[in-house]
């Protein structure tokens, strides 16, 4: 079975639930995981576990991440980017007196630690059931604002015509943020209205997508499942992307992979997860370490490479 971390430059039009399907076929597995989904019109990095890898998920799930995007400013959509219907346009007049020191301005406050309310049409569950699937059946949502972090939004290049300003920007920010509700938030500070024309995630934590490979690449192969086989992160290469790495001998790995505890020398780190590998490169699981003392959290299995 394929075992390691994929990473997939998504298209766009396509569903993120659709390139799982597809790579489930291409790696010839049904162990296939993601760590955070884009919206069909959203392009750029999908991190995929196959699996045993898909027990890393949860460490990558809530890492920080990198969008470029383009903000439209002049109109509002009932879904805050370019799939909705138009709902309200600026006055002509009005929005090409905004000037670009009020845009950044706009964007300065909504930098650092906000509180953001999500886009009514997102898959943010209300009494059981997606926000979105509410919407479209004629329902008012109205969700609730949530911390997020916007560590990064700057503004690459402004572009103005009658009816529009469109912004290309580069946002980081944490998980759980919505790149759309940004762009609804500065048209609406703004008084002209915004949102999201173009989306590209382009980083999630230590993951790039200029790593990762296009559906088409993997399907070019007459062999795919070696061809997703050759571009898979091993466990171990992954891990240590993500968290401290520990070596351990060959007892310490006979002991944790049985769920003992392991006695440590020196100064490892200690109260965050680590990844102990083994001699031969293996993972052996994700652990934690207390006073010296070692506590398997996640164990993978032996074979694993």
């Amino acid at each position: 079975m394929p075992n390691g971390i994929l990473l997939v430059d998504k298209p766009d039009g396509m569903t993120s639930h659709g390139v799982v399907a597809r790579v489930r076929r291409l790696a010839g597995t049904k162990k296939v995981g993601h760590a955070g989904t884009l919206d069909p019109m959203a392009t750029g990095l999908l991190v995929l576990g196959l699996g045993a890898s898909t027990r890393l998920l949860t460490w990558i799930v809530g890492a920080d991440k990198e969008y470029l995007a383009t903000i439209r400013l002049g109109s509002t959509t009932v879904t805050d980017d370019a799939e909705g219907d138009v709902v309200a346009v600026a006055d002509p007049g009005v929005l090409a007196a905004v000037p670009m020191e009020r845009i950044r301005d706009g964007i300065t406050d909504l930098t650092g630690d906000i509180e953001q309310v999500p886009s009514s049409v997102s898959a943010i569950k209300v009494d059981g059931v997606r926000s979105y699937a509410k919407v479209r059946a004629g329902e008012e949502v109205s969700l609730a604002a949530r911390p997020v972090t916007v560590s990064e939004f700057e503004v690459l290049e402004e572009r103005r015509s009658a009816g529009a300003i469109d912004l290309d920007v580069r946002v980081v920010c944490s998980s759980g943020t919505y790149i759309r509700a940004l762009a609804r938030d500065l048209g609406g500070a703004l008084g002209v209205g915004g949102h999201l024309t173009a989306l590209r995630r382009s980083r999630i934590g230590a993951f790039t997508v200029t790593e990762a490979a296009t559906l088409d690449e993997l399907g070019e192969s007459a062999d795919t499942n070696a061809a997703v086989a050759a571009v898979l992160l091993p466990p171990s290469a992954a891990a240590a992307r993500l968290l401290p790495v520990i070596d351990l001998d060959e007892q310490a790995t006979i002991d944790l992979g049985h769920g003992k505890i392991v006695t440590l020398t020196g100064n490892p780190p200690e109260d965050v997860p680590v990844a102990a590998v083994a001699p031969d490169g293996r993972l052996v699981g994700i652990a934690r370490v207390d006073r010296g003392r070692m506590r398997s959290l996640v164990n993978f299995p032996t074979e694993a490479p």
